[in-house]
């Protein structure tokens, strides 16, 4: 089954969390189709940012999206700029005026490890009309570099233009797809050619997850007024106490 599902929908709560975070009830359908059109507008606007994720976030009369991207600069533009016209745009095609928006961008710490960043860079290549052997080469010995211990890089379609489509997939390290502990971060895309659609792939393996709740050592740790008896001072005096006990012991015993 681990090859067969996604692999972030499947480590959900372990690795990964949900990326859109609010409750409604008979406005659920409403909400998620409202999500989805959002998603895919940022996408398409974001493309040359290299956008990792979108999360989004609701409250009452408030809606909260936050964006990883690789390239921050380019979507806040100057002096905020790009993100104010942003903000103009999603408000009029999706919120309107009686919802209140606001739009976080954060930096992906390092692009090489998102499978996001790397569908797009292939994608991008693709569509340039470079043999995609050599793409799919390049981007896993950056991955690798990046400090992966394991990538799968998976095309599909007429491929250099043949007549009859096929898959072709590249992998390095190893990718345990079964495994839900491990860190996997996949994403998928599509490039357009003059020959057709070409589908794009990738799943990046960054370790195993452990909760740091989880990893707290066995033994238990004595807090600070317990510890301070065992300090050298008071080590002396109990020595102390604790002599004339034993010599009166020992010297009933002779007395018998």
């Amino acid at each position: 089954m681990g090859k067969k599902v996604n692999p972030r929908i499947f480590r959900m709560g372990q690795s990964e969390r949900w990326r859109s975070r609010w409750y409604a009830g008979r406005d659920f359908a409403a909400f998620l189709q409202q999500d989805v059109t959002i998603r895919r507008f940022l996408n398409r606007e974001l493309r040359e940012a290299g956008v990792d994720r979108i999360e989004i976030e609701r409250s009452r009369g408030e809606i909260t999206i936050n964006v990883s991207a690789a390239k921050p600069g380019f979507i806040i533009g100057r002096a905020g700029s790009g993100i104010e016209d942003l903000k103009k745009k999603l408000q009029a095609k999706f919120l309107g005026k009686k919802m209140k928006l606001s739009v976080n961008i954060t930096e992906v710490s390092v692009p090489s490890l998102s499978a996001s960043v790397i569908v797009e860079a292939i994608r991008a290549d693709i569509e340039k009309r470079i043999p995609f052997r050599r793409v799919m080469k390049q981007n896993i010995d950056k991955v690798m570099k990046a400090g992966a211990k394991g990538v799968k890089i998976m095309v599909g379609g007429r491929l250099n233009g043949a007549e009859i489509s096929r898959s072709e997939k590249l992998v390095q390290g190893s990718v345990p797809l079964q495994t839900i502990r491990a860190e996997i971060d996949y994403s998928r895309g599509v490039a357009n050619t003059v020959y057709g659609v070409i589908g794009i792939k990738v799943w990046i393996y960054k370790g195993e997850y452990f909760d740091k709740k989880k990893e707290k050592s066995t033994a238990p740790k004595l807090p600070m007024k317990t510890a301070k008896l065992f300090s050298k001072d008071t080590l002396d005096v109990q020595i102390v106490e604790t002599k004339p006990r034993r010599t009166s012991t020992r010297s009933a015993k002779t007395k018998k």
